[in-house]
């Protein structure tokens, strides 16, 4: 056999449009760190406030994201990840095979503008923190009112897209330095301004027990009264939200792109860290740091920014700490987009495409109402893609299971999919009209809009040939794939082996990274522990905020330090 010509028609594709090769899967550590990062954000700073001014009760907070985060966990580790590490292929690429190229243009813009603004949104917020650095006043208006906010932006957004632009293992590694600090980061902040609410609330620094901290938190946070005084939302709700918030990616099956890395689908657990650490603890902390600072400030908890709030509580360490939560959001955002522009422009390599695409991101981010309505985009994004994620688990996961052909269209060689788009179309009414009639609770519509568009799109589908058998074409398929295996082999060959540094001064800046996170956790439990009164605990909060940041200074340059070195090349 030549397998000259056989490789030939693989040379030409652009590398994220073939299945991820063998050499090039990870390790559950990747996607712990990738997840931590991206799901430790800047907004966290926003929904922590949102759940304040929508008047849930603590117990429901701590109970329901609980639930809420688990179950989205769940959803990646069953619904994304089975999909994503069988076939090896990001959403795009799938969608393209099953649906044709009509309807996965026309997603495919769609996603590129839902990731282009989410990642815009980010560099605004990071934008704001430098901004608070710098004294250029806040940006209240829908468009940009001062021209240094705009050079602000242009160059935070700068790093994003050149982290981006390199691929996934450039944004796991970048997620993989971030992560650990922001863990300890959102902690240490709601250490810090904890004893401030409860010197307001208890006459004292530190709640004495369970009981205590219930009661500080319903008297001074999460009171069960929202915004205009009256009962808010309860544990259904709480539970819901957060299990909704990232539908777009588990059940809308946009984490394919990242999950297809995996070595195995029960990788896709290490996502806990971004729900479990990410979410569930930073929404909590972020709740308690905005009741902190608004305490101190004199203001009310939703009138705050996150440059505000992260400075009360974390000192000049906030004003980093909003710049890299926005970042790792960003930077994961925007290789999604660029892979959705990569999949409408195939002509053109993915770096080239994220490159155009995060141009018009930073433009984007230059006005800040992006930011001001993120949580209702989110929404609404997470609505629009779960019909499509349905469409692809009813095509790979049930079709097998009930005689009909995976991939028929394609088999067909259909450029137009009628079950696709009408599924997709009759999909996003059914889920806006429950809305619209508002017989259930918004948080919870994915789950009957994915279930309703399973069923309409293999009952279409199997009208327009899915019952049909297509042995010739599966055939066919099957040498595809087997003929991409042995040219991704043959490359594999060519290409340059990292190997790990394990040299003793590696090892020190390893070592001395960690020292100062457990340094850091330190200052901020003498904070909260070692204050006996307000003089001692504003005496010790002002020690952690310099410390603190000559920590984070120390922390970033060793760990990347020690990530250069950790890879030596050998060919």
């Amino acid at each position: 056999m030549d397998t000259s010509n056989n490789f030939q028609q693989f040379e030409n594709l652009e590398e994220e449009q073939l299945p991820v090769a063998k050499h090039k899967l990870h390790n559950w550590t990747h996607f712990a760190g990738l997840y931590a990062a991206e799901h430790v954000a800047a907004t966290e700073f926003v929904i922590g406030a949102t759940f304040v001014a929508l008047g849930a009760t603590t117990k429901d907070i701590i109970l329901g994201l609980l639930i809420g985060n688990i179950l989205a966990v769940l959803s990646w580790r069953f619904i994304t990840s089975p999909i994503a590490v069988d076939t090896r292929l990001s959403l795009y690429t799938y969608l393209n095979k099953i649906a044709g190229d009509s309807m996965t243009k026309l997603y495919n813009w769609a996603n590129v503008i839902i990731f282009t603004v989410i990642s815009a949104a980010m560099i605004t917020v990071s934008a704001t923190a430098v901004r608070f650095a710098f004294n250029i006043p806040a940006q209240l208006n829908w468009y940009p009112t001062n021209l240094w906010f705009i050079v602000i932006v242009l160059i935070v957004g700068s790093v994003v897209v050149s982290i981006a632009i390199y691929g996934f293992k450039s944004v796991s590694e970048f997620s993989g330095i971030c992560a650990p600090w922001l863990f300890i980061m959102f902690t240490c902040g709601a250490f810090v301004l904890l004893p401030a609410l409860s010197l307001e609330v208890l006459d004292k620094t530190i709640p004495n027990g369970w009981n205590d901290f219930i009661t500080l938190g319903d008297q001074s946070i999460w009171t069960g009264i929202n915004s205009e005084g009256k009962p808010g939302i309860g544990l259904t709700e709480v539970i819901g939200f957060a299990w909704a918030a990232n539908t777009i990616t588990h059940f809308g099956l946009i984490d394919m792109a990242l999950l297809r890395f995996a070595k195995k689908k029960s990788y896709a657990l290490a996502t806990s860290t971004g729900m479990m650490f990410g979410h569930y603890v930073a929404w909590i902390s972020a709740g308690i740091m905005g009741a902190g600072a608004a305490v101190i400030i004199g203001k009310s908890i939703v009138e705050l920014d996150p440059g505000d709030v992260a400075y009360y509580a974390l000192g000049w360490s906030g004003f980093v700490i909003v710049i890299v939560a926005g970042w790792t959001t960003a930077v994961a955002n925007l290789y999604r987009a660029g892979l959705a522009a990569q999949a409408i422009f195939k002509n053109h390599t993915r770096k080239k495409t994220t490159i155009v695409v995060g141009l018009v991101t930073m433009i984007v981010a230059c006005f800040p109402f992006v930011f001001s309505q993120i949580l209702p985009l989110l929404t609404y994004a997470g609505l629009l893609v779960v019909p499509v994620g349905a469409i692809v688990f009813a095509e790979h996961q049930i079709f097998p299971r009930i005689g009909y052909t995976r991939y028929w269209a394609h088999y067909r060689e259909l450029t137009f999919s009628t079950p696709a788009i009408a599924s997709w179309a009759l999909g996003l009414v059914f889920g806006f009209g429950l809305n619209a009639l508002n017989v259930m609770s918004f948080f919870y519509l994915f789950i009957p809009t994915w279930v309703f568009t399973i069923l309409v799109y293999t009952f279409l589908a199997g009208r327009y040939g899915a019952k049909n058998k297509y042995p010739e074409a599966a055939e066919k398929e099957k040498m595809r794939n087997k003929n991409i295996v042995k040219f991704q082999e043959e490359l594999a060959k060519k290409e340059t082996v990292h190997v790990k540094d394990t040299s003793l001064f590696t090892k020190v800046l390893r070592g001395v990274s960690l020292l100062v996170l457990l340094i850091t956790v330190a200052l901020a439990c003498k904070v909260l522990f070692g204050s006996s009164d307000e003089a001692i605990y504003i005496k010790n909060r002002d020690l952690f905020y310099q410390y603190a940041f000559i920590c984070t200074s120390i922390y970033f340059v060793t760990a990347y330090w020690a990530l250069k070195r950790g890879k030596t090349q050998k060919l």
